[in-house]
């Protein structure tokens, strides 16, 4: 295992440099959900139109992300991060100037295209950087600015309700476009240190059909789609439904019921993606599969955690419980990219996070709307939960099944040297 202190130039940097950018993404796609009264006040639409509007962001994007990742691993990750991000901050501004239905559908539907681009693309490129003992902690902080940056969804929709929902979109667009030109100046790949590794990060010979082969013919890929795309149900199914259970369960208003939802959760997420990557960090020192192992472990406390929130008629206990679940759950986050290092060829890393972000966003809009089909049926949100708890038990257990491929080891030491 290589020291902390063998770690390529910079690598800190790239990683708090590409915080700000996770901040935006969330932010940028989140903060329609929090405007909703002066949205419709502007352009009147059903609630099932303004579901649309979510709901064709997550399908464009989770349908293009294999593609997007297959374009980091084929080009200069940093270049695609770029882009991306001065590609969908534009897209921000301009949802600001839509004046109809129509033109707010195409706006998310282009706001999909262009961040399904970042998330793959912006793990590889710190998974190539931190290449031993800090990435886990090095991914883990990362994904805190997406945390941080939906939480900050509520600014948006103050700013909205002060100024008007289209400044909101332009002044965050503006501010996007302004970072990615600082980007261009201090976001770079890693420094190739010879000719090998000049071949091995521009990869001129990689194709997508033989990424998908590659990724498709590891076991323990499949079993990562299955376990992410159940992840997703669950974690999706606590997101979407939560602020409605605790409204409902303990008598709160719509943005008390908010807020206990999102800032008990989103916090105590922070801690657990800290955490989580750090101990997994020091932990693979002596023990190779820490990074499945501590997952599998956040799991088996999220588990009752969760059940707990949903089942306790105590306010401070259900809140607790939501914590527990929000800490340990995160350990997923920190350590997901750093396990597919493990398990597929470091050719297609962004590609193979594509992949799994594909079934995530499919599955996850589609554990949404069930909910809200069961609600229709008026079977109780507690059971949602209950559903996702046993998800999330059968996510370990498939995770626990992953192992490490040692065929990938010689590839690896050739990306790392």
């Amino acid at each position: 295992m290589k020291p902390i202190s063998d770690l390529r130039s910079g690598a800190w940097l790239v990683v708090g440099l590409l915080w700000f950018v996770a901040c935006l993404n969330y932010l940028d796609r989140i903060m329609i959900t929090t405007m909703r009264s002066s949205l419709i006040e502007d352009i009147p639409m059903t609630d099932a139109q303004f579901g649309m509007l979510t709901a064709v962001f997550l399908w464009v994007y989770g349908l293009l992300s294999p593609i997007a990742g297959f374009l980091a691993d084929r080009f200069s990750r940093s270049r695609i991060i770029i882009l991306s991000l001065i590609a969908w901050s534009g897209i921000t501004w301009l949802t600001g100037q839509a004046r109809t239905f129509e033109q707010l559908l195409f706006a998310r539907a282009l706001m999909g295209v262009s961040e399904a681009c970042y998330i793959p693309a912006a793990l590889a490129l710190i998974a190539d950087y931190h290449r031993g003992e800090t990435r886990s902690l090095a991914t883990g902080i990362h994904i805190t600015g997406v945390t941080i940056g939906s939480g900050l969804g509520g600014v948006a929709g103050w700013i909205a309700e002060k100024q008007g929902w289209t400044y909101a979109f332009g002044l965050f667009g503006v501010v996007g476009i302004a970072y990615g030109f600082l980007l261009l100046v201090l976001l770079r790949d890693v420094p190739s240190t010879s000719s090998t590794q000049r071949s091995s990060e521009t990869k001129p010979h990689v194709k997508f059909s033989e990424a998908i082969i590659s990724l498709l013919s590891s076991g323990s890929f499949l079993l990562m789609i299955a376990f992410w795309a159940l992840t997703a149900a669950a974690s999706w199914g606590v997101t979407g439904w939560m602020p409605t259970y605790l409204g409902e369960q303990f008598q709160l208003g719509q943005g008390k019921a908010g807020i206990s939802a999102t800032v008990y959760h989103h916090t105590a997420s922070v801690i657990g993606l800290i955490a989580g990557g750090y101990w997994a960090d020091r932990w693979s020192r002596t023990r190779p599969r820490a990074r499945i192992l501590v997952p599998v472990i956040g799991l088996c406390f999220a588990v009752p955690g969760l059940l707990l929130a949903a089942n306790s008629s105590v306010f401070v206990f259900a809140i607790v419980g939501l914590m527990i679940y929000g800490m340990s759950r995160s350990f997923t986050d920190s350590n997901m990219m750093p396990i597919l290092c493990l398990v597929c060829d470091p050719r297609y890393r962004a590609t193979g996070f594509g992949v799994l972000n594909m079934f995530g966003c499919i599955v996850g809009g589609t554990t949404i709307y069930l909910g809200g089909v069961l609600r229709d049926l008026h079977v109780h949100v507690r059971y949602v939960f209950c559903f996702s708890a046993v998800g999330l038990l059968v996510c370990a257990v498939l995770l626990f099944f992953v192992r490490p491929s040692p065929n990938l080891d010689s590839l690896n030491k050739e990306t790392t040297k």
